[in-house]
């Protein structure tokens, strides 16, 4: 959080969800899950500033059909943090967009968050608790954990920061399509059944290598489905062009972004300029793990 001329700057970053259980579902039709959530340096930025009204503006390389009105989950955000806490006062919010859209790295969950966080100081209250911030969607209670490693249970409200906090860097991916989330939730319950094998324990990890080897064996139930012709087959190509350079690659959340793992910058950023290269109309980012 960086204050200046009494306004305040924080990043919204990236969340990648390096792996995704899907448990089961509950009787509400709420799926179960269990995954391991990491940020980035890399990320939206958001800035305040003291106002008399609460108000939202927009730029960056993702702007484009970024509500400011009511509809954005900043505002949402803020003006539920203003309801739960009584405050009067307002505030002008910017938001610069640099993560895609639709993309499961919680592009707009994580400046909800950055809002909660960064109007919380500015209006002197406590941040919402993320079991207050959860009726604001799934993966706002997990960022408000940002940086912290994270695991994520239950619906997305059950949060435990991670038995070991991961290092390196990711090369991040987005082919430029969008994955509808309901429809991969549908298509995964109607071809899979749901298994309640949680995740193997992390406690013994201790380095790059010893987390490496864990997380080969760990998955995301979405990428099956993600990556199936009625979705978006080129997911499959995206993996295919990480498996190369990547210790470990797999897809964030729903999609479609997808990550691959690396120990050192130099291997990340060749990897990033390789693909931009050969996929100039891809989205694509190097950038460390945040700790």
């Amino acid at each position: 959080m960086t204050p200046t001329n009494g306004a305040a700057r924080i990043v919204a970053p990236a969340k990648v969800n390096l792996t995704l259980r899907l448990l089961g579902v509950r009787e509400d039709g709420y799926h179960l899950l269990e995954s391991l959530v990491v940020f980035t340096q890399f990320g939206d930025t958001l800035v305040t500033t003291p106002s008399d009204i609460l108000e939202l503006t927009v730029d960056g390389p993702f702007a484009v059909g970024v509500p400011t009105d009511e509809r954005n989950l900043v505002l949402k955000a803020a003006h539920l943090l203003r309801t739960l806490r009584d405050v009067k006062d307002g505030a002008s919010l910017h938001l610069s967009k640099h993560l895609p859209h639709g993309a499961g790295i919680g592009g707009g969950s994580s400046d909800a968050a950055a809002a909660i966080n960064l109007l919380a100081n500015l209006w002197g209250v406590t941040p919402l608790t993320p079991q207050e911030a959860l009726v604001l969607g799934a993966d706002v209670p997990v960022c408000l954990c940002a940086p912290t490693a994270t695991i994520m249970c239950g619906i997305g409200e059950d949060l435990t920061p991670a038995p070991y906090q991961p290092r390196g860097w990711l090369v991040l991916i987005n082919p430029g399509v969008t994955v509808p989330t309901r429809a991969m939730f549908k298509l995964h319950d109607e071809l899979y059944p749901f298994s309640p094998t949680r995740h193997a324990p992390m406690d013994g990890l201790s380095s790059h290598a010893t987390f490496n080897g864990w997380l080969i064996g760990e998955r995301n139930d979405f990428t099956k489905v993600a990556s199936t012709p009625s979705i978006a087959p080129v997911i499959q190509e995206v993996l295919d062009t990480l498996r190369p350079w990547a210790t470990a690659y797999d897809m964030s959340g729903s999609g479609s972004t997808c990550w691959g793992l690396f120990q050192d910058e130099a291997t990340a950023q060749r990897c990033a300029q390789a693909v931009l290269t050969n996929h100039p109309d891809w989205w694509v980012v190097a950038t460390p793990i945040s700790s």
